[in-house]
């Protein structure tokens, strides 16, 4: 996949940051009084791999004027070596505007997780292509990747049209478009003819395009699969036949992509992917994963893909850098990859656990 070489920045990630609240040592909600306190989105989780690993990652956001929680999710996006870009918008009042909270259950063994998305005010729902200059962004300063989200594009009417208008302007610019289409169902509702829109457009000029059959079914009305049961030969077939109806409908996409998770317990996945890159076909089978936490693991296997694709690697290794990826963050308190260097999440891939001194 060709790539813009006098790009600023590897990745721009536009979404709605927020905290995420979760007990200590897999407890449930209800019945814990200690909890965790992290900055968190879905979208800035798929730049972590890029932006650990060296490559320049900016984020465009919003933030609560004078918030505390602004704060902390400034520094924590410092920490992760990212620039961000974003207005501040007044609180209002008590009532007013806020960062999202996701208050998440890990599970423990036989106790699933449970997770609970608090948007009440949430100041994401703002995001105003007004806001942001795109031709300083994607022309001046470049970006090689751009990477959407549905739930972005779903939050609101706004932030909707801002994404369409920055999927416009990284078209324009030869930037790169990753799209994933992330179906909230309570997001939709009311809204399907207009989302269905969006979303189409979106899909229509972008590159990368990731989901589950319920995603392309949903999002863009894709016929999914027929059910495969338990058998994972027929499951990866449907989802293939799946794929070949999107590229007829979405002939610009070059890679299409998803992930294979089958739940033996809370800490025990199989976990696999398939990746389609010009109608050549990339899986890998599920593998036993051990999980500390499993929110986070869909993000880093795009985290994974997209670095392995910037870096200019073969199209096998980025489903194998993917999916390690993954797997990396199952293991991390954190819902996005920290990986230490390329070497750790290769080690993974190979199956390598052995202590390195």
């Amino acid at each position: 996949m060709k790539l813009k070489k006098d790009a600023k920045y590897a990745m721009v990630i536009p979404t709605s940051m927020g905290i995420r609240i979760t007990p200590v040592n897999g407890q449930p909600v209800h019945s814990s009084d200690l909890f965790r306190m992290q900055a968190t989105s879905a979208e800035s989780n798929v730049g972590s791999v890029a932006s650990y690993l060296g490559l320049p990652v900016k984020i465009l956001t919003t933030f609560v004027k004078d918030s505390p929680i602004a704060r902390m999710i400034k520094d924590n996006l410092a920490s992760r070596h990212m620039d961000y870009e974003g207005v501040e918008v007044p609180q209002g009042n008590p009532w007013g505007y806020r960062h999202q909270i996701n208050i998440a259950d890990s599970g423990y063994g036989s106790r699933g997780p449970r997770v609970q998305n608090d948007r009440a005010g949430e100041v994401g729902r703002t995001l105003n292509v007004k806001d942001f200059d795109l031709e300083r962004i994607f022309g001046k300063d470049g970006a090689q990747v751009v990477h959407l989200s549905g739930l972005i594009a779903a939050l609101s009417p706004e932030t909707g049209q801002f994404c369409l208008e920055i999927a416009r302007a990284a078209k324009r610019h030869g930037t790169r478009i990753s799209f994933d289409l992330n179906h909230r169902a309570s997001f939709w509702v009311g809204r399907e003819k207009e989302l269905h829109g969006i979303f189409a457009e979106i899909a229509s000029v972008s590159d990368i395009l990731i989901g589950n059959e319920e995603d392309f079914q949903l999002c863009l009305g894709i016929e999914g699969p027929e059910a495969g049961g338990h058998d994972l030969g027929a499951k990866i077939d449907g989802f293939k036949g799946m794929i070949h109806r999107a590229m007829k409908a979405f002939p610009g996409v070059s890679v299409f992509a998803t992930t294979l998770r089958q739940v033996i317990s809370t800490n025990l996945h199989m976990w696999g992917a398939i990746i389609s890159e010009n109608d050549n076909w990339h899986v890998v089978e599920p593998r036993e994963i051990y999980v500390l936490d499993r929110i986070g693991g869909g993000d880093g296997f795009v985290s994974g893909m997209l670095y392995a694709i910037l870096r200019g690697w073969d199209p096998e290794k980025w489903i194998q850098y993917g999916w390690a990826s993954g797997a990396l963050v199952t293991t991390l308190e954190t819902d996005y990859a920290q990986p230490a260097d390329e070497e750790q999440i290769w080690s993974i891939w190979q199956g390598n656990a052995r202590v390195k001194r």
